[in-house]
C-alpha cells in the first residue's frame, strides 16, 4: 500500500533533524516536501549548518559539473525536485547543445591541443548531457526550495547523537557563540559532509583516507574575456611530468584552476590570510606547471592571491546504514566523500537526498526504507570512488604511461569526432 493509498503514516507528525544545509541535506527536505502527499500530516523537517548564511554564501567560489546521462545524475535528480529549468538557466556550459552556453570536457596536452573532448547523450527527458554551474548558484536555489517548507537554522551545528530509552535521538547543538544545546528528534539525517561530527561520534574508526594527491587551487579574475580555449570548454592538462591542471569558468570574467602532484602524506592547512606564503605557494605552482604552455601563466598572473587553497584529496568507502545504531542516516559525503578528482560528488548528494526521501515516503517502515535506499546509494558511490582513483592515476602518469594514455585518448577523441559525439 503506498502512501496516497492511506491516511496514516509512520512518518506522521515526527521530528526529522537534518545535520548540514548542503547539497545532499537540501534535496532531501525539498524531496521529502514534493513527495509528500498534502492528505497527510508531514513531518517535522529542521536543518542545522554550522555555517552562517552569510558565510556559506561566500566560501563557494568554484564551480562543478552536473550530468544527465542516466537516471544517476544530477540533473536527472533535480528534474526530479522540479528545479531543472531554475538551473538550467544559470549554467556556465552546457553539453549537447547548441548556441551560447555550449561546451565540453576536453582533455589537453600541455600545449593546449585538445586529445579528446566528451559530448555524451542526454538521458531522456533531459535537455543536456552535462553542465557547469557556480557551487554557489547551485546552492542559492536549494536554499529558497527548501526554505518553503523547512526551517533551517544557520549557525548552529550538530555536533553529537545519543539514542535515549525511548527510541528517540538527543542531538547536541553548538551555535556560533560556542553555546551548547540539545534538541530531540525521531530521525537524524546526517549529511554533514566529508568530515561529519555525526560519523566521528558514531563510527570513530571511519575516517578519511588520503588518495595520495595534492591540489593548489586558485581564482583567476580577467577584466575582459577569458583566454582561449577556456572561454569555451572545461577539463584538463595532461603534461607526463607528474603535474595535471584543471580548468573551469566559474563566470564571464572568473576561472578557477587547480594543479595537482602526487605526494606521500597530506600537506598541512594553508592560511590564505598570509600574502607571503600566497606568493610562494603561486611560485611553486609556476614551476610544477612550467610545461604548460599559454595562457596558463597568464591565468596565474590573473590569481587573487586571497582564493588560493590547498587541497588534499581525501575519500573513504561507503557503509550500509545501520538502524540497530539508532534512527541515524548517512547521506553525501557523511557516507562516501569523495575528492575533487571524483567529479561526481554533486551528483551523488542530488540523488542521495531525492532517493533517502522517495524511500522513507514509500515503505512501510524505517528498516525496509533504508535496505532499499542503500541498494541504491552504495553502488554509485562505490563506481564514483573507483573512478576517482582511476583519473588520479592518469592525471599524473608520467614516461610510457602517460604516452600510452596520450595516444589513447587521442585515438578514442577522433572516432568520436567521426562519429558526430
Amino acid at each position: 500500500m503506498s502512501i496516497r493509498e492511506t491516511r496514516e503514516h509512520y512518518l506522521s507528525g515526527r521530528k526529522i533533524v537534518v545535520a548540514g544545509a548542503g547539497v545532499a541535506g537540501l534535496a532531501f527536505a525539498i524531496a521529502l516536501r514534493k513527495l509528500w502527499p498534502s492528505s497527510i500530516e508531514p513531518p517535522v523537517v529542521v536543518i542545522y549548518d554550522r555555517d552562517t548564511k552569510e558565510l556559506s554564501e561566500g566560501r563557494e567560489g568554484y564551480s562543478l559539473s552536473l550530468h544527465g546521462t542516466d537516471p544517476n545524475g544530477g540533473l536527472y535528480a533535480l528534474k526530479q525536485l522540479g528545479l531543472l529549468d531554475d538551473i538550467l538557466d544559470l549554467a556556465i556550459f552546457r553539453v549537447q547543445d547548441q548556441g551560447r552556453g555550449s561546451g565540453s570536457f576536453t582533455m589537453w596536452t600541455h600545449e593546449f591541443k585538445p586529445m579528446i573532448s566528451v559530448r555524451a547523450k542526454a538521458t531522456t527527458e533531459i535537455p543536456t548531457a552535462s553542465l557547469r554551474i557556480a557551487r554557489k548558484d547551485l546552492r542559492r536555489v536549494l536554499v529558497e526550495a527548501a526554505s518553503a517548507n523547512a526551517e533551517i537554522r544557520w549557525g548552529t551545528a550538530c555536533t553529537s547523537v545519543k539514542q535515549l530509552d525511548n527510541g528517540r535521538l538527543r542531538i547536541r547543538l553548538v551555535d556560533e557563540e560556542l553555546a551548547e544545546t540539545d534538541t530531540e528528534c525521531d530521525i537524524l539525517v546526517a549529511a554533514d559532509g566529508a568530515s561529519s561530527k555525526i560519523r566521528a561520534c558514531l563510527r570513530p574508526s571511519d575516517n578519511l583516507q588520503f588518495a595520495g594527491s595534492v591540489q593548489i587551487a586558485g581564482v583567476a579574475k580577467f577584466e575582459s574575456a577569458i583566454p582561449s580555449p577556456l572561454n569555451t570548454n572545461w577539463g584538463g592538462v595532461l603534461t607526463g611530468t607528474g603535474a595535471s591542471c584543471f580548468f573551469s569558468r566559474v563566470d564571464q570574467h572568473s576561472l578557477v584552476w587547480a594543479l595537482s602532484i602526487l605526494e606521500a602524506a597530506p600537506r598541512p592547512k594553508h592560511d590564505n590570510r598570509d600574502p607571503q606564503q600566497a606568493q610562494e605557494i603561486l611560485r611553486e605552482v609556476r614551476e610544477l606547471g612550467k610545461e604548460i604552455k599559454e595562457p596558463f601563466q597568464t591565468i596565474l598572473d590573473a590569481t587573487d592571491p586571497s582564493t588560493i587553497v590547498v587541497l588534499n584529496a581525501m575519500d573513504k568507502r561507503p557503509f550500509p546504514n545501520d538502524m540497530k545504531a539508532g534512527s541515524v542516516i548517512f547521506i553525501g559525503d557523511s557516507n562516501h566523500a569523495v575528492s575533487p578528482f571524483a567529479g561526481n560528488g554533486a551528483n551523488l548528494a542530488l540523488k542521495d537526498g531525492w532517493d533517502l526521501a522517495e524511500q522513507l515516503c514509500q515503505s512501510s517502515n524505517l528498516d525496509s526504507a533504508m535496505t532499499t535506499y542503500d541498494k541504491r546509494s552504495l553502488p554509485r558511490a562505490v563506481a564514483t570512488l573507483k573512478s576517482s582513483h582511476w583519473r588520479i592515476k592518469v592525471g599524473h602518469a608520467t614516461g610510457l604511461q602517460y604516452w600510452m594514455y596520450r595516444i589513447f585518448f587521442t585515438l578514442v577523441g577522433s572516432v568520436m569526432t567521426l562519429l558526430g559525439r
